[in-house]
């Protein structure tokens, strides 16, 4: 099942710019040397190992090429898959397959390595029940396929984008003269305008959480840059009131400590930002 942002609209939206990024006004070096009517097959080889992400998209990327085009899946997203597997069969067009080979890789290999990570920093905190999330720390047009690879690896997905929930975060509190200000202002803001958005409220210390806990309409409050013992005492005001997330410099060094706090989510920009891809190759048969 796919997460709810991802729609046959969205997906071809993105095949159709990103392949007229690639081949413009022709991918020449196929035209000039294949002929038009050549079939050919060919695999994907894993060169890594970890966890499988972009099957799908791949499949929709080569039929949107050449609808006649024969894919043969091997694995499902979110598979474990070792170096050297062959992930994928695919005959069909030779045009299609090589015009096709860059975007189906660069989007495999990157939600791979994606998925890979998320799934790592999952298992640090599986001893819990804190639930992992990813952030808007996304490449620009890239989003739809980076936050569908977290999902693959077993992470939540936060807000899509900065029209469907509302976050106070240090510099909007700061800019509307504290976070009572921002806070009251949000919520006329959304009586005027008739928007049914949550609200989530950054925090940096005790105090601002005290201050959150005094307004009425809060959803969610951000425990931003807290070490876990400072953590902890927020989460004693808290109470089990408002939903918790941890943010803020969170490492694989550091997660399993957040997440037993008791937090219940933590996000972590480089899930996105910082993950290797995985190296992923397409052969000839």
């Amino acid at each position: 099942m796919w997460p709810k942002y991802i729609t046959e609209k969205s997906l071809d939206q993105f095949i159709e710019n990103a392949l007229a990024e690639d081949i413009g006004d022709g991918d020449h070096s196929s035209l000039a040397s294949i002929p038009e009517n050549a079939e050919n097959s060919a695999y994907l080889l894993m060169k890594d190992s970890g966890i499988i992400a972009g099957v799908e998209l791949a499949e929709i990327i080569f039929k949107k090429l050449s609808p006649s085009i024969k894919v043969e899946t091997l694995v499902k997203d979110g598979d474990v898959v070792k170096k050297g597997d062959i992930i994928m069969r695919i005959h069909g067009s030779s045009r299609a397959i090589l015009s096709g080979e860059r975007l189906m890789l660069n989007c495999m290999q990157r939600m791979s390595g994606i998925a890979t990570y998320t799934n790592k920093l999952n298992s640090q905190i599986s001893h819990t029940s804190t639930k992992l999330l990813d952030t808007r720390k996304t490449t620009p047009n890239f989003r739809l396929m980076e936050k569908w690879a977290v999902f693959i690896g077993g992470g939540v997905n936060h807000r899509f984008g900065l029209y469907d929930m509302i976050m106070l975060k240090d510099n909007h509190n700061d800019f509307a003269g504290g976070i009572t200000q921002s806070v009251n202002a949000t919520k006329n803001y959304l009586q005027r305008t008739g928007r049914d958005l949550k609200i989530e409220v950054e925090t940096r210390n005790l105090e601002e959480v005290k201050e959150v806990l005094s307004l009425e309409g809060v959803h969610r409050i951000m425990l931003d840059n807290m070490s876990p013992a400072l953590m902890s005492e927020a989460l004693a005001l808290i109470n089990g009131r408002l939903e918790t997330e941890a943010s803020g410099g969170i490492t694989e060094s550091t997660i399993g400590a957040v997440a037993e706090t008791g937090v219940d989510y933590i996000s972590v920009g480089a899930l996105t930002h910082s993950a290797k891809s995985l190296d992923i190759s397409l052969k000839a048969e």
